[in-house]
């Protein structure tokens, strides 16, 4: 049987383990079944951000006028935003094309089943049968998650739509008419903004009492307050039956306090309840491998499961289904393997995310909930943007954004909560403070390609290298502060002064 050094399931976050693994020569392996650069790129944060900032601009130019001015938005071009869209996604081909050259990597197209411990084949796209069983002598799981699709009565009758259709063959000619969406969180908060600014008749429906229920309750009430001016919405209500009327599908819900039951119709209907786990894809109990109650794979402190040399990052964990997240699991693992010194153990005490969703919404650390569960004595603090003169000059009113902090008794930032105009930008500063106390220890970082030591035991306050160790919000404009320290360069300083 083939054994490869690396095997890497899921070419998402799984081809930054993999071209370290190339870098050293190693023969490897990469198993995908969908398009080359995982949900991020080609069915998610990224190309979901192209329709967002077109709706972000519609709003703003409708919001414009509480501050005296009248700008009369005449219509968009559906063509040409969707046409940039796919140019996102579209860049998947691109990765595929330099894989398919590189040495000493067999790409399998398919889907990934392990038959023992360290032993797996693959179903064959192109065929439907099997490839010949391979072993791996480290093997990567970043196989990511799927759409969850609750069990609604009707529902496989009808045509409805996921997020991984909509980026593919679901994508619609023009906005639609009307939209239902079931679900509150993440990405029903973007869909529902995108397409009501576009002038589609959109409906969410939401089981939970509010919406993005992993933020704040004053942030939930902001959003909702902000929604209803464009849109209906259905807190505390459950989907039951769906049925095929003509061109609309009739979506039955019941209030989950009086049991009272409606019927909204709309011409889509998308399902947006949450993620659920691909490991029953990949039969991981074949190797032994364990997973949480909701199926996800666990892992220790250093990412790897519990079957030696067999690692999980990015989504497959479950834990903070974002791709800054993902990133970061990615780094610790090439650390792990091909590291010589001691391992390096996750830290997901601040872990930032955005909803870009009007208004934007941004989150890192826990909640005050969360603090006060964890028996923290805590303080908060609230600020609303339009207390302060900058917010007044943009014409906001109180229900339109603020800013929560939350700290322990020692001062520490244990979280802090944004929800107006450039969020994500606002949150980001303080990642960057809640990882300043960690920069004591040995630190490598890449300066103009070389390695680089920080030997000192705790380098003075005032370094970047806070930032180094943060994650940073993605897709956000922070990313141009983050990123440019991979371009850090010594100057010469015979040349710099002509």
């Amino acid at each position: 049987m083939k054994e490869y050094d690396l095997v890497v399931v899921g070419s998402g976050v799984g081809l930054t383990v993999l071209s370290s693994g190339l870098q050293r020569g190693l023969s490897c392996a990469l198993i995908e079944d969908a398009k080359m650069g995982g949900t991020c790129l080609t069915r998610g944060c990224i190309p979901s951000k192209v329709l967002v900032y077109p709706a972000d601009v519609i709003r703003e130019a409708g919001h414009a006028k509480k501050i005296g001015l009248s700008i009369n938005f005449k219509n968009f071009d559906w063509q040409l935003i969707s046409k940039r869209m796919w140019s996102q996604i579209d860049e998947s081909e691109g990765i595929e094309q330099s894989l398919s050259q590189a040495p000493n990597l067999k790409i399998f197209r398919g889907v990934g089943e392990f038959t023992g411990k360290y032993s797996l084949k693959v179903k064959l796209n192109e065929t439907g049968e099997y490839s010949e069983e391979f072993k791996g002598k480290q093997i990567i799981l970043a196989s990511g998650g799927r759409s969850f699709i609750p069990p609604i009565e009707g529902l496989k009758q009808v045509d409805f739509i996921t997020s991984e259709s909509f980026f593919g063959d679901k994508f619609p000619e023009q906005p639609w008419k009307s939209l239902t969406i079931i679900g509150g969180g993440v990405i029903a908060a973007e869909f529902a903004h995108i397409f009501s600014a576009f002038g589609t008749n959109v409906t969410i429906v939401e089981m939970l009492p509010r919406l993005v229920p992993t933020e704040e309750p004053e942030v939930s009430k902001i959003l909702e307050q902000s929604f209803s001016k464009h849109l209906s919405v259905f807190t505390n209500h459950k989907a039951i039956r769906v049925k095929q009327n003509g061109n609309l599908k009739e979506l039955f819900i019941q209030n989950l306090e009086t049991n009272e039951i409606k019927t909204i119709q709309s011409e889509a209907l998308l399902i947006a309840t949450g993620r659920r786990s691909n490991a029953d894809i990949l039969r991981v109990k074949n190797a032994k491998i364990e997973t949480t109650k909701t199926n996800w794979i666990k892992t220790d402190k250093y990412l790897q499961t519990n079957v030696r040399n067999i690692w999980a990052i990015g989504d497959a964990t479950g834990k903070y289904q974002f791709r800054h997240k993902a990133n970061y699991d990615a780094e610790i693992v090439v650390r792990n393997i091909f590291g010589k010194k001691e391992k390096t153990m996750v830290d997901y005490s601040a872990v930032p995310w955005a909803i870009f969703t009007y208004p934007q919404i941004a989150h890192v650390g826990l909640t005050e909930k969360e603090a006060i569960d964890q028996g923290n004595q805590i303080y908060t603090a609230v600020k609303t943007y339009s207390s302060v003169a900058k917010g007044f000059a943009m014409g906001l009113q109180d229900t339109d954004g603020l800013f929560k902090l939350i700290v322990d008794s020692d001062y520490h930032i244990l979280g802090a909560h944004a929800i107006g105009p450039h969020a994500a930008t606002l949150i980001q500063p303080l990642v960057y403070l809640m990882n300043a106390g960690f920069s004591c220890g040995n630190q490598e970082f890449k300066i103009a390609n070389n390695l680089r030591k920080f030997t000192n035991a705790c380098p003075e306050a005032g370094s970047f290298i806070p930032i180094y160790k943060s994650m940073v919000i993605h897709p956000s404009l922070n990313e141009v502060v983050g990123w440019a320290l991979g371009n850090l360069q010594p100057v010469n300083i015979e040349h710099s002064h002509h």
